[in-house]
């Protein structure tokens, strides 16, 4: 099983520690970026992505490993703490890279047969709205299994963190990686999964955006055809 991790930060807190505790239970083959070290950039807006080609985008090359990493990967990872409530601007930045693969757009067949975990702490509160930022785009991509966890730690560091909590912590990690490790490759998408597939596949049946187009009648979904289908 193939995992990566995409850090919302460059250091390494209470967030990063709960991410690779469940990541080291998972097992197999991890791979890790941090944000804004191993990608930075901010979506300048110029919708090249949408009507033209993701590669033309000016920072394509440099996002691509974490691309490939992502698409190669049976479980990804996102993890932020929680800064105001929600993710950090590091991880909003990289997350709007993608809007193109959202399912309105060009979608990546093979997000249809991953599992996804949402990751954030705070030393009070946020973690829903900030797991929320995060799943938001695991949904849109396709991914059909998101599991969200969030704890408040009650510290500002990994080591701070009591142990009455950190065995909570340890439980929760179990038990998300015992549920992706039972999963793996036999997840599908749910009903509201489906049901937002259709509306944009209608979308595109009427001309929504005609690189969009051309990508779905390729893939054959404007047929009878599906991403989940093997």
């Amino acid at each position: 099983m193939k995992t990566v991790i995409i850090h919302g930060q460059s250091h390494k807190g209470s967030t990063y520690h709960i991410a690779r505790q469940l990541a080291e239970k998972i097992g197999g083959e991890l791979t890790e970026f941090f944000l804004p070290r191993d990608f930075g950039e901010f979506c300048v807006g110029c919708t090249t992505c949408f009507v033209k080609d993701e590669k033309k985008c000016p920072h394509y090359k440099k996002l691509e490993p974490i691309t490939a990493a992502m698409d190669e990967a049976d479980v990804i990872i996102l993890e932020s703490p929680v800064y105001v409530y929600h993710a950090t601007g590091a991880m909003k930045a990289f997350l709007d890279h993608y809007g193109y693969r959202w399912m309105v757009h060009r979608p990546e067949q093979s997000m249809f047969r991953k599992q996804g975990v949402c990751i954030s702490t705070a030393a009070g509160a946020g973690m829903k709205s900030t797991n929320k930022d995060m799943a938001d785009s695991l949904f849109f991509w396709g991914i059909p299994k998101i599991y969200k966890y969030g704890i408040g730690v009650a510290a500002t560091s990994w080591e701070k963190i009591s142990e009455k909590k950190k065995i909570a912590i340890d439980k929760k990690t179990s038990s998300i990686a015992k549920s992706i490790i039972r999963k793996n490759g036999k997840v599908s998408p749910g009903i509201k999964s489906r049901f937002m597939f259709g509306i944009m596949r209608m979308l595109q049946k009427n001309g929504f955006n005609p690189k969009d187009g051309e990508y779905w009648k390729e893939m054959g979904w404007l047929g009878k055809k599906r991403p989940w289908h093997k």
